[in-house]
């Protein structure tokens, strides 16, 4: 064993605008050093313009939680409540049809581009299941054959069945 008593060490650390100075005994360094870093605020690494871009995002979020939300009634008459631009493909094919949108015959490849258009990209099948799910629920009809189904409402989105 060692016989020499431990010494001490001054260390200095420093990452963008923070700087921290340790002096701790030489056996015990390690510790001191993880105790250090462990307790630094991580929020002040980050610029100044990330730290914008953060904050943004987060107003972002919150004003899309506060925003109204559109009544439409389910298949067996009951009132139910979606988010009024609807995030999933399913809730913004039902805004489309609460606009109106099928009125008027549609095809997978129109439906697809509206959605496009208007920001959201899904994948085709993913419009093409939710579709049928709406056909299947007598919300929309289909008319055609395979591969060649055009859409349109089967009742209009204030009635009820």
């Amino acid at each position: 064993m060692n016989d020499r008593p431990a010494e001490e060490v001054k260390i200095k650390l420093k990452h963008g605008e923070w700087e921290v100075e340790i002096t701790c005994l030489e056996t015990r360094v390690k510790q001191v050093v993880e105790n250090v870093l462990s307790s630094l605020d991580t929020t002040k690494l980050v610029s100044p313009a990330i730290q914008a871009q953060f904050d943004e995002l987060r107003r972002e979020i919150e004003s899309l939680k506060s925003r109204p939300v559109a009544e439409s009634r389910s298949t067996d008459g009951e009132q139910k409540t979606s988010p009024k631009g609807g995030m999933t493909c399913r809730g913004l094919l039902e805004s489309l049809w609460v606009e109106g949108y099928f009125g008027t015959e549609r095809s997978l490849g129109e439906v697809h581009e509206e959605l496009s258009r208007r920001g959201y990209n899904y994948d085709r099948t993913a419009v093409s299941h939710s579709l049928t799910d709406m056909v299947r629920e007598n919300i929309l009809t289909r008319i055609g054959t395979m591969r060649n189904y055009r859409y349109i409402q089967k009742r209009p989105p204030d009635s009820t069945v």
